[in-house]
């Protein structure tokens, strides 16, 4: 979803989630990840958390994964293509960071964490092929 950018003087308001969202899900957190040009962070997924990424420093490259289908979705977010994503239970992602500089990623989410809730797999156990920059 396409994100409201407020030119303001001395630096843009950035829009993240509004309550009036239909994608709105409730809120239990808001939590920060920085990585670093070329970092992977793969793969997870959460059984009960819906994510709302937000991308407001740099570009980062997310890939979703979807066990049913077999196919990967992939999408560059950043202050370029400055969108939030929202992510429901059960798919698992990884993301990388594009950016020379680190980037941020800002995930809004509707239940605070629990690691009870989150399942990881080794980055080899979804084959996919990360491009280097």
């Amino acid at each position: 979803m396409p994100l409201k950018r407020i030119k303001t003087e001395g630096g843009d308001v950035l829009h993240g989630l509004k309550s009036t969202e239909l994608d709105y899900q409730g809120f239990g957190e808001v939590y920060f990840s920085l990585v670093e040009q070329n970092a992977i962070k793969a793969w997870k997924r959460h059984t009960k958390m819906t994510m709302n990424l937000v991308v407001p420093v740099g570009l980062v490259k997310f890939v979703f994964f979807d066990e049913n289908s077999k196919k990967f979705i992939t999408h560059e977010i950043g202050e370029k293509n400055y969108v939030r994503i929202s992510v429901p239970p059960y798919l698992w992602f990884g993301f990388q960071g594009l950016d020379s500089n680190p980037s941020l990623v800002t995930n809004i989410s509707n239940i605070p964490h629990d690691p009870e809730e989150v399942e990881r797999l080794l980055p080899s156990e979804i084959k996919y092929t990360w491009e280097l920059l």
